[in-house]
């Protein structure tokens, strides 16, 4: 038995001072008061928690961990170290890979992949294609987390644009639908008149201006027309503009079939940041306004936008490098969603427990995944110890992502990670990874 001892418990809307026991890969009993002296000595490790924070581990719904095929960037192994350095335990990964995750041959394998080398808890999406229709119907929705569909999005041949295809899968597929939402004969339009002004190299100052506000509402409308009228589940991620948030409802998460997500990039950076980092803050679709991130920050307030992400996508430098129309888009972002989330709630725009809500509970809730995204008795030992007095400078020393940048470069945060369980193994220790145990798949109550 393992005993986490008189940590500050954030959890279910509270916070409090309490212990937890971890028999195997689970919670056993949670202590609010005092720890018996007979559990005491029982137990073969004890963490003295004082001062720290105790959270249920962060469940990211959407990371491109690049494997297989595009292990240059990241891979498994390397990238869910990241997460779990970073307080994330368990991921959901995204099918444009090499080969793409497009068909069930290719998602098994993918999963037993990550049994091999991932030491945070996993599940992948299967992704559609224009003609991959029957394949989606054969996805087992109580082991995958979802359909993806990019409804705008070019990548390879996984840009949804045949409107009977997209029918067939808003009306038949049940399970749950993410989409990617651009417009893509907007930012073709909105591409070729920069290209008139500056060639093949636009500033990146233009990319929100390409990819733009009205691409994002349009398809992010498409789609929530479409599931309206067939009473799909729909998923919309990475919302990024002010006009889309007209689109959803407040109502309770139990009580959707239309919810959203918003990545951590668009609450922390906005346009301003283009002249400071670049391409490095380059993301599909792209960090945009103050006004737009001001709007996703009080949305998620307001319960129309549903959990927070990362859309972890890393790149090596050189593939950062160019314009508009060069640097490739994305960024690494796993190992300090957290603490950047904290660091929003320490200048008062959420509390701590609205950012573990978000980031913890809310995802467990919104995909129905079994025994996790809680402080509670009976589930899975996902946690997390954070120090709220230990600053962290983000640097190259520290960054465990492969490709060996981060846009948070030189940002000190307020919060230290200092420990990561994952099904009640020590993974993180004090900026040290222990990676002699692997993660779990995801398994959902549907």
């Amino acid at each position: 038995m393992k005993l986490i001892h008189k940590a500050t418990l954030i959890n279910e809307g509270r916070s409090f001072t309490g212990s937890v026991l971890i028999e195997g890969e689970r919670i056993s009993k949670i202590f609010e008061n005092d720890v018996p002296e007979n559990i005491l000595q029982r137990c073969s490790e004890v963490t003295d928690a004082r001062g720290l924070y105790l959270i249920p581990g962060v469940i990211d719904d959407q990371v491109h961990f690049r494997d297989p095929g595009l292990t240059h960037k990241g891979d498994i192994a390397t990238e869910s170290r990241a997460a779990v350095a970073g307080g994330v335990t368990s991921y959901m990964e995204m099918p444009n890979t090499n080969p793409q995750t497009v068909t069930i041959a290719a998602l098994d394998d993918k999963f037993e992949l990550a049994s091999q080398k991932s030491v945070a808890n996993y599940s992948f999406y299967l992704g559609a294609t224009n003609d991959n229709f029957k394949e989606l119907l054969k996805v087992d929705k109580k082991n995958v987390c979802g359909v993806k569909v990019f409804m705008g999005a070019s990548t390879g041949n996984m840009l949804v644009d045949n409107a009977k295809t997209l029918q067939q899968i808003f009306a038949e597929v049940d399970l749950l639908i993410a989409t990617h939402c651009e417009k893509e004969d907007i930012i073709r339009e909105n591409a070729e008149v920069y290209k008139k002004q500056f060639g093949e190299d636009i500033p990146i100052k233009y990319h929100p201006l390409i990819r733009s506000a009205e691409a994002c509402y349009q398809s992010s409308a498409q789609a929530v027309e479409l599931a309206d009228k067939y009473g799909s589940r729909l998923h919309v991620l990475h919302l990024s503009t002010a006009r889309e948030m007209s689109l959803f409802d407040n109502f309770p998460l139990k009580d959707k079939k239309i919810t959203s997500e918003v990545c951590v990039h668009h609450l922390w950076f906005t346009d301003e940041d283009y002249a400071r980092l670049g391409a490095r803050i380059k993301w599909n679709p792209a960090v945009k306004t103050r006004s737009d991130r001001d709007a996703l920050r009080e949305a998620l307030k307001s319960g129309k936008m549903d959990i927070i992400a990362t859309d972890h996508a890393p790149h090596l430098p050189h593939e950062k490098e160019g314009g508009c129309l060069k640097a490739a888009s994305g960024g690494p972002l796993v190992q300090h969603s957290l603490q950047a989330m904290l660091e929003l709630s320490l200048q008062g725009i959420y509390s701590k427990e609205f950012v573990i809500e978000k980031m913890c509970h809310a995802p467990a809730a919104l995909f129905r995944i079994k025994n996790r995204g809680y402080i509670r008795e009976g589930y899975f030992a996902d946690l997390v110890l954070v120090n709220p007095a230990k600053p962290y400078t983000v640097g190259k020393n520290n960054l465990l992502y492969k490709c060996g940048w981060s846009p948070f470069e030189g940002e000190t945060f307020s919060h230290t990670v200092e420990k990561t369980f994952v099904n009640g193994d020590l993974v993180f220790d004090g900026g040290k990874i222990i990676d002699t145990t692997f993660g779990k798949a995801l398994t959902f109550e549907r």
